[in-house]
């Protein structure tokens, strides 16, 4: 198991198999401030977000929900997509499904059903939203992965999945607006993402 925090560390108790793994993951007692996903074979800890993301991720939605596909919603919490191919499952921190697939007692929710998510990065979670996200994303055919890249202040826009991940993308600095595409194909604007001044 790996715990990521700003450093990481690893256990060498990584369990055999993706299901095992889940299993592990479903039994976990994550400590207070921390959020799991599985990313590449390991158990990952992040912590919790900054303040101001909550409201960097209600701007998100509040945008997007008016453009959604017919029988969706948007939202941002912990709910955890599986990648069975991949052997991930992330927690996105904003994702928009067709509300069918949350009629369910299970807490693993396809991830292939997705039709946007989008990552707000942390130092600790960085590299992975930058790369292992983009391919297992784009692999399963989301047909928009948003990456807002905190610690930069840029937002990157990812669409036409394939097996190598995504074959378009758009990056603008926070404050300027820029093109969602379809299935949502619409204007975001990121005027207000930006970090709030040291105190």
């Amino acid at each position: 198991m790996t715990l990521m925090t700003e450093r990481p560390t690893t256990s060498g108790t990584e369990p055999r198999g993706f299901e095992e793994l889940l299993g592990t993951l479903d039994a976990l007692i994550v400590p207070d401030g921390y959020t799991a996903e599985i990313i590449r074979g390991n158990i990952v800890l992040s912590p919790w977000s900054k303040g101001y993301y909550q409201r960097v991720m209600r701007l998100v939605c509040s945008q997007l929900e008016p453009h959604l596909p017919e029988g969706h919603e948007i939202g941002y919490g912990p709910f955890l997509y599986v990648f069975p191919e991949a052997e991930r499952a992330y927690g996105p921190d904003i994702h928009a499904a067709p509300q069918r697939i949350f009629e369910t007692t299970s807490n693993h929710l396809d991830g292939e059903a997705l039709c946007l998510v989008a990552e707000l990065t942390s130092p600790s979670t960085r590299d992975d939203d930058l790369t292992d996200k983009v391919l297992v994303y784009g692999r399963a055919g989301v047909p928009v992965y948003l990456l807002l890249d905190m610690q930069e202040e840029q937002a990157t826009v990812f669409w036409h999945p394939s097996a190598k991940g995504y074959e378009s993308r758009c990056t603008k600095p926070f404050g300027e607006r820029f093109h969602i595409p379809v299935p949502f194909d619409c204007t975001l604007d990121t005027t207000g993402f930006q970090a709030p001044p040291s105190p």
